[in-house]
């Protein structure tokens, strides 16, 4: 058993259901309450008149009074036998009792261990969180006055020694207090209990900012179910709420910052989202190196110039934007000299771009470190945005300057055209675009004139662009038709489709053209920059026929001005817009007179937003129809065409080719069928040489002899008949040979033992450029020959 002073035994704590007994001074008991009946299970007419050990299980282990008994209190632990033949593990507290006699006496009182230990751990948690301080605890009476309080209530700085009894309307500003009383009434009246309620309370003596309060609360009441009181527990959570203030502060920074791909736009993004919640006036100043694309180096005194971009907020002290301050590259976090305000670095990859500071007016909080760390982290993350825009900048600046490299000159002069190109990009923010223009001599003194439009906007747009315009120059120099050189354009641009982008998925589907669709994707004209797809025209010119044969990838029809003023567009069938695949393309061809106008365009030109592509076409055809457009200047009629596009109300790029026709004279062309006999090529040689002569070029004659030789005896050896020549003077000597073969010819390098092999390869040496074109009955062998400076019949 347990000895007095035993540690955990203090005593018994008072409670209704311990069972007492009455002992006289042998120990015998004398009286039994029925709490002691129901507990031992026996009757008290069993029990009175017999010595209290008899109820032990082991009467001879029974505890020993200690020294004193008499006079003092003293408890143990004991087991006991109930009536119910069980047995039991008590703990006990006996009482002396002085009578009036002097007759020793004693009340003992009994309870189950288990009961004891929950009584002495209810204790001893009500009696710890009344002593801890960390959370708040009181204890209030049904009118809700405090009746016990660990003072750590609030953080109280007020000199009232003792808070009981009073009410918090005593201590705590009115609003604060009134709202806590309020969720306490609540708890009393309804016994529902209150959960991490928060309120903003401040004391009357310390009001400053005040303090957040989650409070929690329970009613209290008597085993009979009188409600005596609520017991409430308050936990100070302001720093909690400030984190998640600025949690929210920097959430709202993150959303806020980097929409723009401006350095300007990005600085006032940052100041604009740092004001009011942060502060009541924010200051970016940005480096200005990084407004040019390039990375800012400090001086040699270690100071770099900063442009302030952009101030929220009023300040009427404050240096108007645009001001340039130095500042120190190595400059590093830190709060002001005044406590309401603080400054940060903009620092991207250990680049220094700029600084940011910001201030608070009077009435609010001074600025504390976990607020620096706040602005710093703003800061970084600014940061990358700002140096994403200066790279932005930069790549721009050179895409650019790209584009307008893959641009071909405004101004060609060709035999067979006079050409004038102009491009007007939608986004005059950016300057970049997916439209161009081409112009692409052939062989045979004819011309190619390209117009394309690439889906989208920007530096993805222009770059399929850059891809598109060398592929057709690639398959134009293959002298291909129309129709097979748009083939296999549409096989690259499906190609280009199925390529993954940065996230490793397939480019987007194709739009159609807007020819063949009713909307585009909005007012603005904005298109995605994922997907891949474009309309094309293609058209050769030949000034010998004067033909022009062309196609369309689902781009409009070019409009002609004949020289007589009247104006029409081709009649095109358009097929599908380039990378839909599969479906065939067909090839019209028109007559053109000589100084006909041709005009190629891209959507842009003939709608815009205000007007529909029948409109535009309207307008155009008006603009080309006036008196003496056919004949104007082309650079002055491109500008009078585009002029009627503002800049802010496109829709869509803007490109324009204007190309005015030549026609090589026939005088200017000689043709003769010859024989499949080996005997015939003395016979071309000679007509050739007369030629020449008749068109004042004895220079060439040598040359072209020998050339026609060779093309000609291959031609009648690996291809047979019928086999034509034609010479064509039209700003070079152009010598052709045709036969019905298919077969490409090919260069070789012939061995020293060879006989043969070498013909190709002195046509090679022997002329400027030389190459193979297949028609609709056979290919064609031409090579060209520049002509001598010696004065000359023209061309015309």
């Amino acid at each position: 058993m347990t000895l007095p002073g035993a540690p955990g035994h203090n005593g018994l704590p008072f409670a209704d259901s311990a069972a007492g007994a009455l002992l006289d001074a042998d120990g015998l008991i004398i009286g039994w309450t029925p709490a002691a009946e129901e507990l031992f299970g026996l009757p008290a007419e069993q029990v009175c008149g017999r010595p209290a050990l008899e109820l032990l299980a082991d009467p001879a282990a029974g505890p020993e009074p200690p020294a004193g008994y008499q006079e003092t209190a003293w408890s143990g632990e004991a087991v006991v036998r109930t009536g119910r033949g069980k047995d039991m593990g008590i703990v006990f507290h006996a009482l002396p009792l002085a009578t009036a006699g002097g007759t020793a006496r004693y009340f003992v009182l009994w309870a189950p261990v288990g009961t004891v230990d929950r009584w002495r751990q209810d204790q001893a948690f009500t009696q710890e969180l009344f002593l801890q301080d960390r959370l708040g605890l009181a204890v209030f009476d049904a009118e809700l006055r405090l009746v016990r309080t660990n003072t750590h209530l609030l953080p109280y700085t007020g000199l009232l020694p003792d808070l009981r009894g009073l009410r918090l309307g005593d201590f705590l500003q009115a609003e604060g207090a009134a709202a806590v009383e309020r969720r306490l009434s609540e708890v009393l009246r309804t016994g529902r209990p209150l959960i991490l309620a928060e309120e903003t309370v401040r004391t009357i003596e310390d009001p400053g900012g005040g303090v957040v309060m989650a409070v929690s609360a329970f009613r209290l009441q008597a085993p009979d179910g009188q409600v005596f009181g609520v017991t409430a527990l308050f936990t100070d959570v302001t720093e909690q709420r400030r984190s998640d203030e600025r949690l929210a502060i920097l959430h709202h920074a993150t959303a806020g910052v980097g929409g723009s791909l401006s350095v300007s736009g990005t600085g006032e993004e940052l100041a604009a989202v740092l004001v009011p919640e942060l502060a009541d006036l924010a200051v970016v100043e940005i480096a200005e190196a990084v407004f040019t694309g390039e990375e800012p180096a400090p001086g040699e005194d270690g100071l770099l110039p900063l442009r302030r971009t952009a101030t929220a907020g009023e300040s009427a002290a404050e240096p108007p934007a645009g001001a340039v301050v130095p500042a120190d590259a190595d400059c590093a976090p830190a709060l002001g000299h005044s406590p309401t305000s603080m400054t940060a670095p903009l620092r991207a990859r250990g680049i220094f771009l700029g600084r940011v500071t910001v201030r608070r007016g009077p009435g609010r909080p001074d600025y504390a470190p976990a607020d620096l760390d706040l602005l710093c982290e703003i800061a970084a993350r600014s940061a990358l945005a700002l140096d994403n825009a200066r790279r932005y900048t930069r790549e721009h600046r050179a895409a650019v300057g790209l584009q307008r490299s893959l641009l071909p000159p405004a101004q060609a002069e060709t035999v067979a055209v006079t050409t004038s190109g102009f491009y007007l990009p939608a986004d005059t923010a950016t300057g970049v675009g997916g439209d161009w223009f081409d112009v692409i001599p052939l062989s045979s003194a004819r011309v190619a004139l390209v117009a394309g439009d690439v889906v989208g906007h920007g530096l993805a747009a222009t770059a399929t662009m850059g891809r598109l315009r060398t592929a057709v120059r690639t398959l134009a120099d293959l002298d291909l038709e129309p129709d097979e050189l748009m083939v296999h354009l549409d096989d690259l641009v499906s190609q280009l489709r199925d390529e993954p982008d940065e996230s490793g998925r397939p480019g987007g589907p194709v739009r159609p053209s807007r020819l063949t669709r009713a909307d585009e994707g909005g007012a603005d004209g904005d298109h995605r920059a994922d997907p891949v797809g474009a309309t094309c025209l293609y058209a050769v010119y030949d000034p010998v026929s004067r033909c022009c044969a062309m196609v369309s990838a689902g781009h409009p029809p070019p409009a002609v001005a004949d020289p007589d003023g009247t104006v029409s567009y081709v009649p095109l069938n358009p097929g599908p817009p380039l990378g839909v695949n599969g479906l065939p393309f067909e090839v019209t061809e028109v007559e053109l007179a000589p100084g006909s106008l041709l005009v190629l365009y891209t959507d842009g030109l003939i709608e815009g937003r205000d007007s529909d592509l029948d409109e535009g076409m309207a307008e155009l055809s008006r603009r080309l129809a006036r008196p003496g457009a056919t004949t104007a200047p082309l650079r002055e009629l491109g500008q009078e065409i585009i002029s009627a596009r503002p800049p802010h109300q496109l829709a869509d790029d803007v490109t324009l080719l204007l190309a005015r026709t030549h026609a090589v004279p026939p005088a200017n062309t000689a043709v003769w069928p010859v024989d499949a006999d080996p005997v015939a090529v003395a016979q071309v040689r000679r007509e050739a040489a007369r030629q020449l002569r008749e068109w004042g070029l004895e220079e060439l004659v040598f040359t072209t002899e020998l050339v026609l030789s060779e093309l000609v005896t291959n031609a009648i050896r690996h291809a047979g008949g019928p086999v034509e020549v034609r010479l064509i003077r039209a700003g070079q000597l152009t010598c052709e040979v045709s036969d019905p073969s298919a077969t490409q010819p090919r260069m070789r390098r012939a061995l020293l033992t060879d006989e043969g092999g070498r013909g190709l390869y002195l046509v090679a040496q022997l002329t400027s450029r030389w190459g193979s074109r297949y028609t609709r009955r056979g290919k064609t062998i031409w090579a060209e020959q520049p002509l001598p400076d010696a004065p000359h019949a023209q061309s015309g």
